[in-house]
This record gives structure tokens, sequence and C-alpha cells, in this order.
């Protein structure tokens, strides 16, 4: 008995021991899957020109480049393609090479780093700014970079300034706060940028009589200008379960200067494609970031009517919605007569938690009135015909990629939609139609400098 008791505790013992032994085995197979490497090389013609080469082994998703010169490759597909990146100053520069494996994990990642030399130097990006005390919000640039590059071109609140006879400009920083100014130098196809931040003390109390109109559509000819607008069809509820089918452009006309978008009732069920109607955006064509946008409407009632003027990042066909964006500068449901909203949609708060106001309007229906937006690197805020008559002021007290996704270019939409999650809360009726939007005008100010 005991012979067999000692047999069965070897037998346990030794299955345990192999069971570890196989495990530690398939994790060390795991782990050796994949293996990062790279060689560098001098470009035959320019010492400072170095081609890397992947030379990783093994089964890998993702890679991911830090040439050590403030150059960070998109994290990207696995390839081999060789990299040419060009060092303008001499020095040693460590270089990764990151791998994610098959599960994509971050923490399962590898890295191989390997540094070079760089025996001399091109050319050395340098500038310096002074602030005129008379005109705090004006910067005066100076580029003083040093040796042999091509050209060079400078970037500031998504204003980017080019061409001959730059080496010195003033620039126009219009609110209180931190901005960082860019300095590319470009040389033989390359570029080496230099980021320097400079600190405005206050806001320009002429901020808005500074700006300059930069676009704009009258509407003052005889067909929808189609370098401006393209139009959306189809009435697939277009996310919100509304009823409307959106023509191409049969729903909308220019007459006596004004853009009229009628929508229509086709039938009496009140399902999707009962009605028609116009939805025009200026995706790709006229495009934003910053400034006063000011739209002159007179809007249409009835309930399940609900006609809107807002923008969406441009973005948005690779970030998605809410991720790109969302700047509703006009919103209006007929159930609620009078009553027109401004909302702002981002990740961390988008559909009915949206951060939005609203204001009551007595004559929305029967008068023209401006809906206006500025909007610049620290706040959103709206108004109605007159920027001291705000009616929502949106400014995260500190910003993230979730609750401001508004550094980036935004394109205008036009619409009226009918019925929906919100303009159909209390249905449709059908008898208020046709119904009209007009619009005399959409236009957009910038700071010019």
């Amino acid at each position: 008995m005991k012979t067999l008791r000692f047999l069965a505790y070897v037998s346990i013992l030794f299955s345990i021991v192999f069971a570890s032994v196989l495990l530690s085995c398939q994790k060390s197979d795991d782990e050796e899957t994949y293996m990062p490497d790279f060689t560098f090389t001098e470009d035959v013609n320019d010492a400072n020109k170095i081609v890397f080469s992947n030379t990783s082994i093994g089964l890998y998703l993702f890679m991911q480049w830090d040439f050590g010169n403030g150059v960070v490759s998109e994290k990207q597909r696995a390839n081999t393609n060789d990299q040419t990146v060009f060092y303008s100053e001499k020095g040693d520069y460590k270089v990764q090479l990151t791998l994610w494996g098959l599960d994509n994990k971050l923490s399962n990642n590898k890295i191989v780093a390997k540094t070079i030399s760089i025996d001399q130097d091109v050319f050395l990006a340098d500038f310096t700014y002074l602030i005129d005390d008379s005109k705090p919000n004006f910067v005066t640039l100076n580029n003083t970079s040093q040796g042999d590059y091509d050209a060079i071109s400078w970037k500031c609140n998504d204003k980017e300034f080019t061409g001959d006879n730059i080496d010195q400009i003033e620039i126009y920083l219009p609110r209180a706060g931190i901005y960082d100014v860019e300095l590319h130098v470009y040389k033989d196809g390359f570029e080496e940028l230099l980021t320097k931040q400079i600190t405005i003390a206050q806001d320009d109390p002429d901020y808005l009589d500074n700006m300059t109109l930069v676009w704009s559509d009258e509407f003052d000819g005889t067909e929808i200008n189609t370098d401006y607008w393209t139009f959306e069809t189809g009435s697939g509820g277009w996310g919100n379960n509304e009823l409307q089918n959106y023509t191409n452009g049969d729903n909308a006309e220019i007459t006596d200067g004004k853009l009229i978008i009628t929508a229509r009732k086709e039938n009496e069920f009140k399902v999707a494609g009962s009605y028609t109607s116009t939805r025009m955006i200026s995706k790709g064509k006229k495009e934003f970031t910053y400034g006063r946008m000011e739209v002159r409407a007179k809007l249409p009632s009835g309930t399940g009517i609900w006609p809107a003027i807002w923008m969406l990042g441009g973005n948005i066909s690779t970030e998605g919605w809410p991720a790109c964006g969302e700047i509703d500068i006009m919103e209006y449901v007929g159930y609620d007569p009078n009553v027109v909203h401004a909302t702002v949609h981002t990740t961390s708060g988008s559909g009915a938690n949206g951060n939005g106001s609203s204001k009551t309007l007595e004559t929305a229906e029967e008068a023209f009135h401006v809906y206006g937006l500025i909007w610049d690197n620290k706040e959103m805020i709206f108004y109605i015909d007159s920027p001291e008559n705000v009616t929502h002021t949106y400014a995260p007290s500190k910003k993230t990629a979730s609750n401001w996704p508004f550094d980036l270019s935004q394109f205008f939409i036009l619409n009226v939609a009918v019925g929906g999650n919100w303009g159909g809360v209390q249905g449709v009726d059908n008898t208020i139609f046709p119904q009209s939007m007009a619009v005399d005008y959409v236009r957009v100010y910038q700071s010019i400098n």
C-alpha cells in the first residue's frame, strides 16, 4: 500500500514538473516569435542622410521609428521599406525601432535602440522673437538659422507663412495664452523643425475688429456654387431615425439673393422617404480652423421640422463621430417654437449629453437673425445677431482629445430634417408642408497675420 502511494505521488509530481516545463517552453516560444532589429548606412552622396533598414524577424503587427532627432513615424503595419532621414546637426542620436506583437498590446511590445553619430553640421535651425510692449499681441519672429539650407517656413496658431523674404515676420496672437511657434527649415527635400513657446499676457480688446472676411457665400448668383457645396443624398435616417430623403439639389434654390432649402411631403405615410429635403456640406471645399463664423437665416415652422446650421470635423472619415467634434451653431425643433439651441458634441459628451444652451428668440420663424460663433484655441462663444448677445460658451478648463478636438478644420452643413430622435419627438404634422429655411449668407472672418 505504501509503495502504491509512493508511486502515485511520484506520478503526480512528474506530471506537475512536465506541465511546468511545457508551459515554460510555450511561453518562451511565444516570447521569441518576433525580434526587432535594424541596420543603418550613410547615403552614398550625403553623409548627413542615413538610410535605415528594418531587419526584424518573426511575426508582428505594427512598427514605429523614433529617429532621435524629434522625428517619430506613425505606428504602421509591418513593412521592410527603407527610411532615409536627414540630420542637419552633428552629434549622437539614439534611434529606436518598436514592434507590436500579434496581440497588439503596448505592454508586450519590443524595442531595439542603436546610436548613430553625425560628424558635421549642415545647418543649425534657430530663431528669436520679440514682443513689443506697445503692441503686446504682436510678435516679431527672426530666423537666425546658420549654414546651408534651401528655404524656411513658419507655423503658429494654425497659420503657415511661406515664400520669399520671411526671415523676419510679424504675427498676431490675439488671445492670452501659450503658443507653439514652429520654424521649418528645408534642405534637399528634407525638413528640420524647431519649436519654441511664446507667452501672450493679455487678450487684444480689438480682437474682433482685427479680423478680416476670408470667405463667404452671399448666394447672389442664380445657382448654388458647387465649388463651395456638395449635396449629400439618401434616406437612411442619418443616425437619428430621420424621415427625409435628401435629394441632389432638387430641394434647394437661390431666390432674390437667398438660399432656400425646402422640405416637402411626398406621401402621407410618415416613414423614411415620405419627405424630401436638402443637406449641403462644404467638406473638402471650404474648411476652417478658428475664426468668426456667421450665418444669417430665417427658420421654418411646424411640428416635425428640424433645421440646423452646424459644423463637423474634416477628419470624420478617419476619426468618426463624435471624435471628430461637432459644432451646432444653431438647431431648431418646430414642436418647441421660438427656442434656438447651440451645442458642442465631443467624445466626452455627445447626443443628449452634448454641452449646450437654449435661447428664446420670438421672431426666429418670422425674421432673419445672425447665428454666430467666435472660435479660437481657447474657447467657443455662440451668439445671436451680435457678439454681445452671447447664448453659450464652451471652454473646458483642461483640454483633452476627448473634450477638445477643435484645433483642426471643420466644414459647414446646412440642412432641414424631418422627424427623427429629436425633431420628431412629438410626431410630424403633415399639414405644415412645404417648409423652408432661408439663408442670406455664410461668412467666415479670421485674423490674417
